[in-house]
């Protein structure tokens, strides 16, 4: 069962600006030839878009894992949770950020929460994981 799901879509201006390849592509291919040139304009604003799509990392807390992106850490390996917006967030992605962090970090996306880990055996103190609502994160993984 999911007590928490949110996928981290870039902000609606990123997808706009992508409409910079059309211009780009089109200088270097119309002077070959114009057909070609306004295809491979419309193919690559649509590979970038669907890259930008897929590439959008879903953070997922389950009742046996915490997902964010293509990793995940067991619930029994869940310590201490926090959830930070904010100049405090900006700290902990900046001043406070230990070297040996696991992050997954979207510029867009202005909240952090901190995930501990229990495992002996792994190297990595916590998990650093932009996400929207940290608060709600929090409450999911310490259920």
């Amino acid at each position: 069962m999911t007590l928490y799901r949110e996928r981290l879509w870039a902000p609606p201006i990123l997808y706009l600006a992508t409409a910079l390849v059309i211009p780009a592509s089109l200088l270097v291919f119309l002077p070959i030839n114009i057909a070609t040139g306004i295809i491979v304009a419309a193919c690559m604003e649509i590979a970038v878009l669907v890259l930008l799509w897929v590439l959008a990392p879903v953070i997922e807390v389950t009742e046996t894992e915490f997902r964010a992106g293509r990793a995940h850490l067991p619930r029994t390996l869940v310590g201490e949770v926090g959830g930070y917006t904010g100049a405090e967030a900006t700290t902990q992605r900046g001043p406070k950020l230990d070297a040996r962090a696991w992050t997954l970090f979207r510029g867009y996306v202005k909240g952090v929460v901190k995930v501990e880990v229990l495992d002996d055996a792994d190297p990595t103190p916590y998990w650093l994981v932009s996400v929207r609502n940290p608060q709600k994160v929090a409450a999911a993984l310490q259920s």
